[in-house]
């Protein structure tokens, strides 16, 4: 993978993960990787995205449980901006769902945490060259899903707008209507119009509806 002037272009890769030590080790990996560099960490979902945009790598390593936007919305967002950024998750689930959901989100790899560091350099640089890699946890999960007819077009949570998202993420994080409100510059009154739109989508009914919802679906 050379330039024209001879000289070879690396891979440029941004991290997100919430767990420090599980960060810092997958970038100390790509460091010490000579056709690899590292652009960029984040370590919630919102910073992943924002991150993405800017330093605009070739590929994002992106955990699916994080804080502020969970790995599903972050990785639909950078496909929908980005789509020449290909989205790689690492990550500790290798449910069916989980796998399936990234797939229809537009990832093009899956790999499970335990696999080794060879595996990931390796599957960076598949996605790089335009290909798919899906490890053999994630293809299996793939293959039960569509076994288990997983795959469907009626998905309520794929109807949620944008907003209507950002706030199903802040109630699962536990922040109060006027908290959301805060946080995201609008009245307590249009959160809770939000949250009644979202509710009746999902066909919830109480905030712990909510919750099971979230964990159910690998939303939490």
């Amino acid at each position: 993978m050379f330039s024209a002037s001879g000289l070879m272009r690396r891979i440029r890769v941004l991290v997100a993960d919430d767990h420090t030590i599980v960060r810092q080790g997958v970038v100390g990996i790509l460091k010490r990787t000579e056709d690899l560099e590292v652009v960029g960490e984040a370590a919630n979902g919102d910073e992943a995205v924002a991150q993405t945009l800017v330093t605009r790598p070739d590929v994002l390593i992106l955990d699916i449980s994080m804080p502020c936007l969970n790995g599903f919305e972050a990785a639909r967002r950078v496909r929908r901006a980005l789509p020449d950024t290909r989205v790689l998750v690492l990550t500790m689930h290798d449910d069916a769902e989980y796998v399936w959901k990234m797939r229809r989100a537009g990832v093009a790899g899956y790999l499970v945490k335990d696999g080794a560091a060879s595996e990931l350099i390796d599957a960076i640089r598949t996605l790089k060259a335009g290909r798919t890699y899906f490890g053999p946890q994630a293809a299996r999960a793939l293959s039960e899903a569509y076994e288990e007819n997983l795959p469907s077009s009626d998905d309520p949570y794929a109807r949620l707008t944008d907003r209507e998202r950002q706030i199903f993420q802040l109630i699962v994080e536990g922040c109060t209507n006027a908290k959301i409100a805060e946080r995201l510059y609008i009245s307590p009154k249009t959160v809770d119009n939000h949250r009644t739109h979202l509710m009746n989508k999902l066909g919830l009914h109480c905030t712990a509806d909510l919750l099971r919802y979230a964990a159910r679906h690998g939303l939490i």
